[in-house]
């Protein structure tokens, strides 16, 4: 029987002080005590239900990790004010000078030049490997090696981390195995598979807005009370907090989110199917063709389906774009950078999330010049946004 995270935020019970259906939205910075041993026991870390300050907790934002929480299946979770804040502060946390990390060659370029250029001024070491052979990333591994980092699916080559095989070589090592699951929420649960820490970019999927920027890292209580401990917690003194107006609009979001990732699975399977039977170069996990097909099949809650995200290759940045002004102009969906919105995305990776990686290393990781990301939204009726993604192909050459 497979993990059903939907089911575990519907059995939560959050609501308002008033008995409000939805909870109630904390409005203040800094909390009240009625003894000054209750404060002391709070700072401390020792007061249950207690808070302080809310760069620390609030009611809001805890109501939201727990969601986050009962998600991923880990005993706790923190949400921070972007994406990025989530992915720093828990490898920060996880890492001194001297030590190394292990980490996909593939993944989100923010992440990447976080990886290759930041953590420099801290003498942290990075080797970065092809996540999909375990051989490699096992003999990347050394004496100072802290964590492996990887992505469930990556950004934007949509290859499949083989969790448990990573699990087991963090484990072998005695290392942490940290997963961004931001491509697959629901549909993957890496924590259950074997991952010590899991980061989530809010801002794409789980809220699937794009009207806010949020992170999430969820883990057990340990890591989550070290990492927001008042002396030394990354996150309690670097301060990456969420707004408690947004945690409250988030968890609302998050109550969908089993509904929305079945259509964008729906409709990027619908898409994927048609882009291959034309002879376009074209990957999505869901396809049989793809190289991880079996392994997220093995991995995956399978009600939730492939996800949302599927690229097609035109070879040169210069069709690309073509064609993406174009499709915008049909109105099959918006040129711009993110993912997990209701309306379609679509962007030329290499120049655009991934322009932080340089051409070389996009070379390397095999990132075509001519790469279209696209992040499928909730279009009611995908064979009519099919026909009017065909007449932009046909347009611009692609199709005859």
């Amino acid at each position: 029987m497979k993990f059903d995270p939907a089911s575990k935020i519907q059995n939560l019970r959050h609501f308002g002080e008033f008995g409000d259906v939805n909870p109630s939205v904390c409005d203040s910075a800094t909390f009240t005590f009625m003894q000054a041993k209750t404060m002391l026991e709070t700072f401390q870390g020792e007061a249950e239900g207690c808070f302080l300050y809310s760069r620390h907790w609030n009611p809001s934002n805890k109501y939201l990790a727990d969601a986050m929480a009962a998600m991923e299946g880990t005993e706790a979770a923190w949400v921070t004010g972007s994406g990025m804040g989530a992915i720093t502060s828990a490898i920060l946390h996880l890492v001194n000078s001297g030590d190394h990390i292990v980490s996909s060659m593939t993944t989100y370029g923010g992440t990447f030049a976080f990886l290759a250029n930041y953590l420099k001024k801290f003498n942290v070491q990075v080797s970065f490997v092809d996540i999909s052979d375990l051989k490699a990333v096992e003999e990347a591994v050394r004496p100072e090696t802290k964590l492996i980092y990887t992505e469930t699916m990556t950004n934007p080559l949509l290859q499949i981390s083989d969790i448990p095989g990573l699990a087991a070589i963090a484990n072998k090592h005695n290392v942490k195995l940290v997963v961004d699951n931001t491509f697959t929420p629901m549909i993957a649960s890496p924590a259950l598979l074997g991952a010590h820490v899991v980061v989530y970019s809010l801002t794409k999927f789980v809220n699937g807005k794009n009207d806010c920027v949020a992170g999430a890292i969820c883990a057990d209580v340990d890591f989550i009370n070290s990492l927001i401990d008042v002396n030394n917690g990354t996150a309690m003194l670097l301060g990456p907090v969420l707004d408690p107006f947004r945690s409250s609009s988030i968890l609302k979001n998050i109550h969908t989110l089993h509904i929305r990732m079945k259509q964008h699975s729906y409709n990027a399977a619908y898409l994927a199917e048609r882009f291959n039977a034309a002879g376009i170069p074209t990957v999505y996990p869901g396809l049989t063709n793809h190289k991880g097909h079996k392994l997220m099949k093995s991995m995956m809650n399978p009600q939730f389906g492939f996800g949302g995200m599927l690229t097609i290759d035109l070879k040169t940045s210069e069709k690309a774009s073509a064609l993406m002004e174009d499709m915008e102009r049909n109105d099959v969906g918006y040129l711009a950078v993110s993912l997990g919105y209701f309306k379609t995305l679509f962007s030329n990776s290499g120049k655009s999330t991934s322009s932080e990686v340089p051409e070389e290393v996009q070379r390397e990781m095999g990132l075509s010049d001519g790469l279209v990301r696209y992040s499928v939204g909730l279009d009611n009726d995908i064979e009519h946004s099919w026909s009017k993604i065909e007449g932009s192909l046909r347009k611009i050459g692609v199709l005859k």
